[in-house]
């Protein structure tokens, strides 16, 4: 299985466990998620709450 390291699309920097994000993606069309970690990953954009206050 691949191993996910999530970054902020903004300025790179590696998110840790726990803390708070913003993501912007489109509602997906199908009804059953398992995985949301890799949709969110590979389907949105993840910005950390620092970038997203400014």
């Amino acid at each position: 299985m691949f191993k996910i390291t999530p970054q902020c699309s903004v300025c790179k920097k590696e998110i840790q466990a726990n803390e708070d994000i913003f993501v912007k993606m489109k509602y997906p069309k199908s009804k059953g998620m398992t995985e949301i970690k890799a949709f969110i990953e590979y389907q949105g954009k993840i910005i950390c709450e620092e970038c997203n206050n400014k």
